[in-house]
Parts: structure tokens; C-alpha cells; sequence
């Protein structure tokens, strides 16, 4: 293996150990405030209209940033019921399933462009050369 492309690999790992390190370590302590759509949604007044409906993403895989099933009983502030909320372990995990899809997709991509680009080259297809 050429020290080029063992370097390239090792740069990659690390950076997606640093990732995964960060996925499951940093997600769990992530704000429970609402992002920036639902803020406005709440302050213009619409957030109630779009919650009559069931959310779309309750048919994800891994919906509302939790693996489902990993939950604990809680206190809702605003009407004082007992609720299930998810556990930081349920948040780690879907930052882990993210961070680790996220990369197999790039990578794929990057494969599949290279190929690309390695049969534009081997066939002529292309402009000049860059040499």
C-alpha cells in the first residue's frame, strides 16, 4: 500500500473515531429547546394547528434524535402528567447510528465517484489533462 493512500485511511478513521467519540459523547447533552422552525412555529402562533396532525417523523427510524424504546418516566412542567421521555443512552445511540450512515453513504459516494472518474479517464471522455 502506497504511504499516500495508508495516510489517507488513517486520516479518515480518525476522524471518524473523533465523530463517533462526539456522537456519543456531546448528543446526550444536547438543548431540549426548540430548534429554530418550531421557535417560530410557537411564536407565530401555528405550532398547535401542525401538532393536531400526527408528525411525519414518528414513522422514522429513529424519530425525535431517540432510538425508541429507551425511555424513563418523567413529569410534564405544563400539566404535571407522568410522560415517557427518551434516555441519554437512546440519544447517544441515534447520534451513533447517524454519525456511522452519514459516513457509509459517503463513502459509497466516493467510491462510486471514483469509478466514475477512473472510466472517464481510462476511455478518453474528459478535457484536458491537469499534468
Amino acid at each position: 500500500m502506497k504511504t499516500r493512500n495508508k495516510s489517507i485511511i488513517v486520516f479518515t478513521l480518525a476522524g471518524l473515531a473523533i465523530a463517533v467519540a462526539l456522537a456519543l459523547v456531546v448528543s446526550p447533552w444536547a438543548s431540549s429547546s426548540p430548534d429554530g422552525l418550531e421557535k417560530v412555529a410557537e411564536d407565530k402562533g401555528f405550532l398547535e394547528k401542525a401538532e393536531e396532525t400526527e408528525p411525519a417523523w414518528d414513522k422514522a427510524p429513529i424519530p425525535d434524535y431517540a432510538v425508541p424504546g429507551l425511555t424513563k418516566e418523567a413529569v410534564d412542567e405544563e400539566t404535571g402528567e407522568a410522560v415517557e421521555e427518551p434516555t441519554r443512552l437512546a440519544t447517544a445511540l441515534a447520534g451513533l447510528v447517524g454519525t456511522v450512515a452519514i459516513f457509509l453513504i459517503a463513502w459509497g459516494l466516493a467510491l462510486v465517484l471514483k469509478k466514475k472518474g477512473a472510466a472517464a479517464e481510462a476511455g478518453g471522455a474528459g478535457g484536458p489533462a491537469l499534468e
